[in-house]
């Protein structure tokens, strides 16, 4: 008897206040509408000021590069002077990187407008940090997971804004930039005047002797007993999916004849399944099955996508035309600068003698595994690490995760596009998935049940200040 009352009385703990969350959501979905909005344009704009394929990987690098390095200092700000001050203060640096993309002349202009804007979009482990102020253990990978639908729907939303912006302007590319500014204003403002705090004061400040950020500290969270395997976890399964976001637009058009607009719903299709997965389906999944057990199962569900995607059969797409696509990449398009940069790619594209269905409909099916398992990961990681570090502790070791999560991304594309040329597009995508099934074997045998399996409905830790 006493088991049910127990459970009655703490069941309304079990549901996400999304009245509490939704203005972080809703903050985080207009900071990266602006993100959004940019990457796809990052190699054209570097390439119309005579960037080589080497500066413009050394470009893509330094937005995680940047952000590696801030995420702990934000995070440890944020746990001593409040999440609020150091989300407004990052969303202006970030305003001013966009607006200096759109007034760029030159190509350190871009790398500059990257880098001011990397060490801004550390703020998102302070995003993180105020989840986890507002949740319960119960509710957290549910909150977290917001964070993640939130990327989804950005990556969905911001390059049908960019395609619109470059229609209007007769691709102007200072327009995107300048859009990009100002949603990221709007997110300024929001901030300011809707966000209310989520860290009480007398929770500040409690950790204030530690170092913002250190390579040691890196290290000692690597070796931490409680969170250093989600660390290593969470950096191998980013290098493998990061390659997997960095690359596949190249994999599709060299394997299936997938032009730029081809992909862009290749895209939106994946971005559909993530929002569904982190916004909708993850809450119902952690608290039937754990985190833990989600941490497996995304895991497994990767390791079978990206096997799956490196085994698509080379057949072009039914609309496909070579003359097209090869009209497509050889020009046409005028850029700043003058400067011709697409006439002398070498790109193995298909013939047209091999189209069908089946190519196509493989990399979609591949892609269903590949979506709902790194949409179930990252949340589900950060959730245990969570719970598993003191609350004094939490934002500055989602810092952490942040940065092994941008190393990552940083080191993602520069390994996967060696491994494309040398090897041959299918081997990032096959090496990647027998990692994950190593990871999966490790995280089997290593990855042990914490304290949060321990705490009984009603005694969780954190959550609902």
């Amino acid at each position: 008897m006493s088991e049910n009352i127990d459970n009655n009385e703490t069941a309304p703990e079990e549901k996400l206040d999304f009245q509490r969350i939704l203005p972080i959501f809703v903050i985080v979905l207009v900071d990266l509408m602006g993100l959004t909005i940019i990457i796809p344009l990052l190699p054209l704009y570097a390439a119309s000021y005579g960037a080589s394929p080497a500066m413009i990987g050394a470009l893509g690098a330094t937005y995680p590069l940047l952000q590696f390095a801030a995420a702990p200092v934000l995070g440890r700000l944020s746990d001593r002077y409040g999440r609020k001050p150091v989300l407004v203060i990052s969303q202006i640096g970030t305003f001013v990187g966009f607006i200096l993309l759109g007034m760029a002349n030159a190509l350190p202009m871009l790398f500059i407008s990257r880098a001011i804007d990397g060490i801004s979009g550390g703020n998102i482990a302070t995003a993180q940090a105020a989840i986890t102020d507002s949740t319960t253990e119960k509710t957290r990978t549910q909150g977290l997971g917001l964070i993640g639908a939130a990327f989804g729907l950005g990556f969905i939303l911001g390059p049908v804004i960019a395609f619109a912006a470059l229609a209007i302007s007769d691709n102007n590319y200072a327009w995107p930039a300048f859009i990009a500014a100002a949603f990221s204003l709007i997110s300024i403002f929001l901030t300011a005047f809707w966000f209310k705090e989520t860290l009480p004061k007398e929770q500040r400040g409690a950790d204030s002797d530690r170092a913002s950020f250190s390579f040691r500290s890196l290290f000692a969270a690597l070796v931490h007993p409680a969170v250093g395997l989600l660390l290593l976890l969470m950096f191998t399964q980013q290098l493998a999916f990061g390659g997997v976001q960095q690359l596949l637009a190249l994999f599709t058009l060299t394997t299936l004849g997938i032009n730029a607009s081809g992909n862009a719903i290749v895209f939106v299709f994946v971005g559909v399944i993530v929002v569904a997965v982190q916004g909708f389906f993850i809450g119902r999944w952690s608290r039937r099955l754990g985190d833990r057990r989600l941490v497996y199962g995304g895991l497994a569900l990767l390791a079978v996508g990206l096997v799956l995607l490196a085994f698509t059969p080379r057949q072009a797409v039914p609309w496909y035309s070579e003359a097209e696509l090869a009209e497509e990449l050889s020009g046409g398009r005028e850029l700043p600068g003058e400067i011709p940069v697409t006439q002398n790619l070498s790109i193995d594209i298909p013939q047209e003698s091999s189209r069908g269905w089946l190519g196509i409909a493989w990399i979609l099916i591949s892609m269903i595994p590949l979506a709902v398992g790194g949409g179930i990961l990252q949340p589900a990681i950060n959730s245990l690490i969570t719970k598993r570090v003191e609350p004094e502790e939490v934002g500055g070791m989602l810092g952490i995760s942040v940065s092994f999560t941008s190393a990552a991304n940083a080191l993602a594309p520069l390994i996967g596009g060696v491994m494309f040329q040398v090897i041959g597009p299918r081997s990032p995508f096959l090496v990647g998935g027998i990692i994950m099934a190593l990871l999966l074997v490790l995280a089997l045998s290593r990855l042990d049940a914490g304290r949060e399996e321990a705490v009984g409905p009603g005694m969780a830790r954190g959550g609902g200040h």
